[in-house]
């Protein structure tokens, strides 16, 4: 197994943002993270890389990537890794690209330092990519400035570099989340076509859950920091069995918001915008249980 994850919390000051989560990853495999704006999905994959902006701290839980813990790694060789071996596409390519630098400086960083190319032979390799991803005038987007490339160019950039060094995981955190329905459309085949030829395992984090159907083997569900349904996507989106992974399938509305926990969960988190909601709900916390083959489901109901 490429990746696991094993209990995973994460805190952020007074607040609990995950708890307990736990997954694997296998070699050219996707794994669709999702739920609601909060669920703690870019949490879990900033984890991943350990790269939790501040006050955000791992509190317990292990991570291992090719049998090396993560978690007890120095820094020195965590920046060896992030970059080369996993690799990471924000959400936002404006923020994710520095305003004041071309795109050919940035955009060969990551090949001077993990692959020792010259700062000519890392353009001459990022033109190429950025040639397949379908980007017409390379060189001429390479000499210019994050801002006079569109969304969709600077979100290409973005895979062209995450790619560069030929990463064995990938985290994309909503990728398309900014771009308009046809350059998302545009992307995700991009993605997905990328993927099928490199094998690269992929912790895809989206609220979408048509993405999910076209991209994704298998899918996650967080809610309020915590796992509370996993199963292979096609039973996801045809037999979802937690209540909110079926809110979210078929697209219904919920009274309510989404708690924010404290401390460990004392009661089902989703207990007060849950349509089946029994006395147990209010004084126990569900464990992930086993409802079929890869599925589980945190559900009192079970």
């Amino acid at each position: 197994m490429l990746l696991q994850v094993k209990d995973l919390t994460v805190r952020y000051g007074g607040h609990l943002a995950v708890w307990e989560a736990g997954f694997t990853l296998g070699e050219g495999e996707v794994l669709g993270l999702v739920g609601e704006s909060g669920a703690g999905k870019s949490t879990v994959g900033r984890a991943l890389l350990r790269l939790l902006p501040e006050p955000g701290r791992i509190v317990s839980g292990a991570i291992t990537f090719k049998g090396r813990d993560l978690l007890a790694l120095p820094e020195a060789e965590l920046r060896a890794l992030r970059g080369a071996e996993i690799a990471l596409i924000p959400q936002d390519p404006l923020a994710a690209l520095n305003p004041a630098f071309r795109i050919g400086l940035q955009a060969t960083d990551a090949l001077a330092l993990h692959r020792g190319l010259s700062r000519r032979e890392g353009k001459g390799v990022m033109a190429r990519l950025l040639a397949r991803m379908g980007i017409a005038d390379p060189e001429d987007a390479l000499r210019r400035y994050p801002h006079e490339l569109s969304g969709g160019m600077r979100q290409r950039v973005l895979i062209a570099i995450a790619f560069s060094c030929g990463p064995s995981l990938l985290v994309a955190d909503e990728p398309t989340t900014s771009l308009d329905v046809t350059t998302q459309a545009q992307i995700l085949r991009l993605l997905d076509g990328l993927r099928s030829e490199t094998r690269v395992a992929t912790c895809f984090i989206t609220h979408d859950l048509g993405i999910v159907a076209h991209l994704t083997h298998r899918v996650a569900i967080l809610y309020a920091g915590c796992l509370v349904e996993q199963a292979p996507t096609e039973t996801i989106l045809t037999a979802p069995r937690h209540p909110y992974t079926r809110a979210l399938v078929g697209s219904l509305p919920l009274d309510g918001i989404m708690p924010a926990l404290q401390g460990p969960p004392q009661a089902c988190p989703f207990s007060d915008r849950c349509p089946e909601r029994m006395a147990i709900c209010d004084t126990a916390h569900p464990p992930l249980k086993s409802v079929g083959a890869g599925h589980q489901v945190a559900c009192h109901l079970y």
